[in-house]
């Protein structure tokens, strides 16, 4: 295996690529965000997600800046939160995370939650963010089968990604599926389970049977799923386990046995019952 946690990545529909393994900074308070992003792109990480939500947009931008790779080398995702939704609120929210990032342009934008009633004007801006430049590319987070088609019957421009909660244990087929048809690439947040699952038996026998972690196992399940998976870890030796996924492979019986443990099994926010 030729690839490793700085060149895997999925092409986006606009002609783009993502890196394919991202660190999440969700609940990394800002004095550890700092530190912990310098720490995943000296260790080969690309891609980097935030939010405005999470409070630590400023020091994920200063980590770019002072990591000394080049700005075009890093893939960078912040969202738009729910009380910003709606057309010309959506703009002032990204200018203000722009702002704080201290980037001239991010590489994804994403509204980050099917908020009823306000998420077609949302991407409406999303749209307009789009073609100013200011957004390499546009998508959505937490959207399921009826927001996607919902959005998908009016949109001028269809979404590059859906950032979802996806593992073996939540693996949302039918909304990956909606995404595979219309060419958009799944982002999965919480692949670890947030820790919850790594004693399961299936998981413990596929790790034994590679020389991994059931961490590892995880992990490149989804990236044989052809998933973008976003682990959140600020210790740099985690950090450096999550990236280790590519000198080994999950054979079919491995993969079967993974694939049979869903349970419909949401760790954080669900929107499943989100109109």
């Amino acid at each position: 295996m030729n690839q490793d946690v700085s060149t895997a990545t999925l092409n986006l529909r606009s002609g783009g690529a993502i890196p394919q393994i991202g660190l999440g900074v969700w609940q990394m308070s800002p004095h550890v965000t700092r530190g912990a992003v310098l720490n995943a792109l000296h260790a080969g990480y690309r891609h980097i997600d935030t939010a405005r939500i999470y409070g630590n947009e400023a020091e994920v931008g200063a980590a770019v800046r002072e990591s000394g790779i080049p700005r075009e080398e890093i893939f960078v995702t912040t969202k738009l939160w729910n009380e910003d939704q709606g057309y010309e609120s959506a703009r002032r929210a990204f200018d203000t995370s722009l702002r704080k990032l201290g980037l001239d342009y991010v590489d994804l934008y994403l509204i980050h939650w099917p908020v009823k009633e306000k998420r077609r004007e949302s991407w409406r801006a999303l749209e307009k963010i789009h073609a100013d430049g200011l957004a390499r590319s546009i998508g959505v987070s937490n959207f399921l089968v009826n927001h996607l088609e919902e959005l998908l019957g009016d949109a001028k421009e269809r979404p590059e990604v859906n950032q979802i909660e996806i593992h073996p244990f939540l693996q949302q087929r039918d909304t990956r599926a909606l995404c595979a048809k219309y060419g958009i690439v799944v982002e999965a947040y919480s692949p670890l389970v947030r820790g919850k699952r790594h004693d399961n038996p299936v998981l413990r026998r596929a790790a034994k049977r590679v020389g991994k972690t059931p961490a590892q196992v995880l992990l490149r399940w989804g990236i044989q799923h052809g998933l973008v998976i976003i682990p959140k870890s600020a210790d740099p030796g985690r950090q450096k386990q999550n990236a280790e996924l590519f000198d080994f492979s999950l054979d079919a019986e491995a993969m079967s046995a993974i694939d049979a443990l869903e349970q419909g099994q949401a760790t954080g926010w669900d929107p499943r019952d989100q109109p």
